[in-house]
């Protein structure tokens, strides 16, 4: 007689006399394999949405990552002052440079100068505005290198207290990375001697002599100061601006030296010259010159590192831009 067994099998035994033979037939269902597949099944389905869920933490990871691996700007060799001396004085012009690496590449300078306590320190924040400061950002010659000299020369004006300042440098990158270097600066003011430095020329043009495109304009000569050169200026000035020789410089006339580093500080051999119709004069950062015809005279300029400032004499030239030399 037919039996059924556990799982939904029927089986029929075998007749007498005959092999005790059971036969089954139907199909045996497992339970515990469905639910080792249905749980492999949410298994790999929850694995697969956590996959997807983290991808974008991913990207945000490897976002970051790549921005931070634009380095700060780098400052380096920094001198502040003739000979890195971190001294500058009334009258006078404040040297300074430094080399700059910047992986981001360069968006500005900063230099800010203040007297000492008058800021907080670490920041560019100034407490009090009345005594002299100088802040000027610098982006001509700097901004989009990753290696660049910054060598400026600052004037530091006749009326200047003495005493401690503080001396910040600012690099900022195109990333908006920016890197501090600052220094204590001392404005000095030597006892004026009385004695304005010697300006000596030994050769020139001759007087109203003319000068056509191409021709070179040139002088030469030496300075000497008995407590030592701060700075020196020879400039092509166009009779017509009528400047006093006291205005005379660098932004007003054509540069045919601009010069503050003097390896004897007490004496200095120059020579100057310029092509008329160069498209850039001598100036410690060149500038484009426009060029007209008309009457000039050269004149050089000294200051010494106690303020007082000698001239030389005028040396007047005629220029004819339009004529071939």
């Amino acid at each position: 007689m037919p039996g059924m067994l556990a799982g939904g099998l029927e089986c029929h035994a075998g007749s007498s006399g005959q092999s005790k033979e059971h036969r089954c037939t139907g199909t045996e269902t497992a339970p515990s394999n469905i639910l080792f597949l249905k749980l492999t099944y949410y298994t790999i389905m929850i694995y697969i949405f956590r996959s997807l869920a983290i991808l974008p933490v991913l990207a945000l990871l490897v976002t970051s990552c790549d921005k931070d691996e634009v380095t700060a700007p780098v400052i380096t060799d920094v001198q502040i002052g003739s000979a890195n001396s971190l001294k500058a004085y009334p009258g006078g012009d404040l040297h300074v440079e430094a080399n700059i690496l910047a992986e981001g590449k360069i968006a500005g300078i900063r230099v800010l100068i203040h007297e000492e306590g008058e800021h907080e320190k670490g920041t560019s924040t100034v407490l009090h505005t009345d005594e002299w400061e100088y802040d000027s950002t610098y982006t001509e010659s700097y901004a989009n290198l990753r290696n660049a000299t910054f060598h400026e020369h600052i004037e530091i004006p006749s009326d200047t207290e003495a005493g401690e300042y503080h001396f910040h440098l600012y690099v900022t990158d195109q990333e908006g990375n920016q890197t501090l270097f600052e220094e204590e600066l001392e404005v000095a003011a030597p006892a004026a001697d009385g004695l304005k430095p010697t300006v000596a020329v030994t050769a020139a043009p001759a007087p109203n002599v003319s000068f056509a495109r191409d021709g070179v304009i040139s002088i030469s000569g030496k300075i000497t100061d008995v407590q030592g050169l701060a700075g020196v200026y020879i400039g092509l000035v166009k009779e017509s601006q009528q400047l006093a020789d006291s205005d005379v410089g660098s932004a007003n006339t054509i540069s045919l030296l601009h010069i503050h580093d003097f390896e004897d500080p007490k004496s200095y051999s120059f020579s100057a010259s310029i092509k008329a119709g160069a498209t850039k004069d001598n100036d410690l950062s060149p500038k484009t010159i426009d060029w007209t015809s008309g009457s000039y005279y050269i004149v050089v300029k000294s200051s010494g590192v106690d303020g007082e400032v000698g001239f030389s004499g005028h040396y007047p030239i005629s220029l004819n831009i339009n004529q071939q030399q």
